[in-house]
């Protein structure tokens, strides 16, 4: 009896002390028998000497994992775990969108999860997102730049650890403010590749949904936008581009036209879900430190677990309903103990921790697209055409400015006989489409059309 209690204990004792630790997940709490798809879970040491522990979801693909592309998603945020991405997104699990009655919320099965054709590795980063962390002060300051370093030392120490995968092409992907990091990251392993860096990656490219790219161009992009979509009239349209000469962002303070312009164009758009406009606007559930976050919901007693802090219930008709489920299931000891997490490392997990001590290093990704497209490699860059925050029009801007040329034009790409958004590809191997109606978060509001769009692209195939 004795030695089945000490080698769990062994292990579980290398497990703290090596840099990577991982573990077959099997049975998930809320879903009902044994998982059908092969999850995997674990923590790699990012930056042994401040113990950065990064923690991630590994799932195979349901069709070919040895021949099928492998995928790092990168959440945005800074600071929204890898559940954002993997179970409102991408990944193979949702949550059941039912009233919340104390009880562990359930998890059904995603019919468009991109990993019927990709092996995608869903990572909690940078540290402190999700439950991933460091033990000391210094591990915990992060941004752009260390972020970067410490998920390619990630990635490196995944692939030794995974060498069968080293053959499988290998794509970067995430969606939102990730698009100020995941270039960075595709340079970083181009270099490492081309400095013969062990193992050498089978890097193919990156995978862009609504990306912040540039604060410039994203937040100028905002205006025509919003005339586009009929949400500001022709004259106030007109006013700006006379009073603002076409630069709404850091606008001096003395050009008081201008200024007057802006609070009106504010008037006119603030009170829309900026996420999606067609959608409620609906308390967040992961808000901002600064924001009021209104009343707060308790678990009860049947609950296995008492959360310190809460989400607010922003009402079941409006889409963040299920983004409060997160905590009660992600917090939960059961669900903890089937993730493997380690106990007392992370205090409470939060969908979205916007108060990370986290510096904003990049603020433009276009020279690291220029340079990736100068290399040949392949990119998809996507956007849900509702999205207020990083409109469409100001991510085609960015693009238009790295000067390829036209290869097929603008077009319509289908899904059956619906027109499912258009399209346009060009010179250095960057294929640009829309999500007709989709958000901010393009897959949660398409999931089927946004699967295709995935499959057909590496597929090597035409949207």
């Amino acid at each position: 009896m004795a030695s089945s209690v000490s080698i769990p204990l062994f292990f579980l004792l290398l497990c703290f002390r090596t840099a990577l630790c991982r573990s077959n997940v099997h049975y998930l709490p809320g879903f009902p028998g044994p998982l059908p798809f092969e999850l995997e879970t674990g923590y790699i040491s990012a930056d042994e000497k401040n113990d950065v522990q990064l923690f991630y979801y590994f799932i195979k693909s349901g069709r070919d994992p040895t021949k099928d592309p492998l995928i790092l998603w990168l959440t945005g945020g800074p600071g929204c775990s890898a559940i954002s991405g993997m179970m409102y997104e991408i990944g193979p699990l949702y949550f059941k969108k039912v009233e919340y009655n104390g009880t562990l919320p359930s998890l059904v099965l995603n019919p468009y999860s991109w990993t019927k054709v990709a092996n995608i590795i869903f990572l909690d980063a940078p540290v402190g997102t999700g439950f991933s962390y460091s033990n000391s002060v210094q591990g915990s300051l992060t941004g752009d730049i260390i972020s970067g370093i410490q998920t390619h030392i990630f990635l490196k120490k995944w692939f030794n650890d995974h060498p069968e995968f080293l053959s499988n092409p290998f794509y970067i992907g995430g969606d939102s403010y990730s698009g100020m990091t995941v270039p960075l990251l595709a340079l970083k392993l181009s270099d490492g590749n081309k400095g013969g860096i062990k193992p050498v990656i089978n890097l193919k490219g990156y995978i862009l949904g609504n990306p912040g790219t540039d604060w410039r161009v994203d937040h100028n992009g905002q205006i025509p936008y919003a005339h586009g979509m009929g949400l500001i009239s022709n004259e106030l349209f007109e006013s700006l581009k006379k009073n603002c000469e076409g630069e709404y962002y850091n606008v001096d303070p003395s050009n008081k036209e201008c200024n007057k312009d802006l609070e009106a164009f504010s008037e006119c758009v603030s009170r829309l879900d900026a996420a999606q406009i067609l959608e409620a606007r609906c308390i967040l559930v992961s808000p901002k430190p600064s924001e009021n976050i209104g009343v707060r919901r308790s678990l009860n007693e049947n609950s296995n677990k008492l959360l310190h802090s809460p989400p607010p219930n922003p009402g079941f008709e409006c889409r963040t309903y299920i983004y409060m489920l997160s905590y009660y299931w992600a917090n939960d000891d059961r669900v903890q103990e089937a993730l493997n997490i380690r106990k007392g490392k992370v205090e409470e997990w939060s969908r979205c921790d916007y108060g990370l001590p986290y510096t904003r290093d990049i603020a433009s990704a276009i020279e690291y697209h220029a340079n990736l497209s100068r290399r040949g490699y392949r990119s998809l860059i996507y956007s849900g055409d509702h999205d207020f925050l990083v409109p469409f029009r100001a991510t085609e801007t960015w693009i238009k400015s790295l000067n390829y040329s036209i290869v097929n034009d603008w077009r319509p790409w289908n899904v059956g006989i619906q027109v499912a958004g258009y399209t346009r590809t060009y010179a250095n191997n960057m294929s640009f489409a829309t999500i007709k109606g989709g958000g901010h978060t393009a897959p949660e509001y398409k999931p089927e059309e946004c699967f295709t769009m995935f499959e057909r692209w590496t597929s090597h195939n035409p949207l």
